[in-house]
């Protein structure tokens, strides 16, 4: 079975929804499709935290063996990260919240979903933003 980038971004959203029981099943069932996964948490105020959260995908991709140590594949996980950012922001800036990354890898498709819950007094928002990008293929 071709695994096309709409499977990728799904196993994204999983893993940055996943609690961390759920996340090593995930994990398990993804790798049988050839899908690699990663997910890791993330908090703070949105507006001083944007670098540690590439920079937290970036690691936990490298860590997870989802891309390898080259500038290529760092663009990637740092593009799709910020794409995911971008679409945060609209709801976070300058608020905090707390959530997880989820990063997914099938062939050329990465993609990085951030799921968070944006806390204001009382009140509770939740918000997710999704990143997308090609690399090639490992040989």
């Amino acid at each position: 079975m071709k695994v096309n980038s709409v499977e990728v971004a799904k196993a994204s959203i999983k893993m940055a929804t996943s609690d961390r029981t759920e996340e090593k099943m995930l994990q398990e069932l993804f790798k049988e499709k050839n899908i690699l996964t990663a997910a890791v948490d993330i908090g703070g105020n949105l507006n001083n935290s944007i670098s540690k959260i590439m920079e937290r995908a970036l690691v936990a991709s490298k860590r997870m063996g989802i891309i390898k140590d080259c500038h290529i594949h760092d663009g990637a996980v740092v593009g799709a990260a910020r794409e995911a950012i971008l679409q945060v922001s609209a709801k976070a800036n300058g608020l905090n919240l707390g959530g997880k990354i989820g990063i997914a890898r099938c062939d050329e498709h990465i993609s990085v979903c951030i799921f968070a819950s944006i806390g204001l007094l009382h009140l509770n928002e939740v918000v997710i933003g999704l990143g997308h990008r090609s690399i090639p293929i490992d040989k």
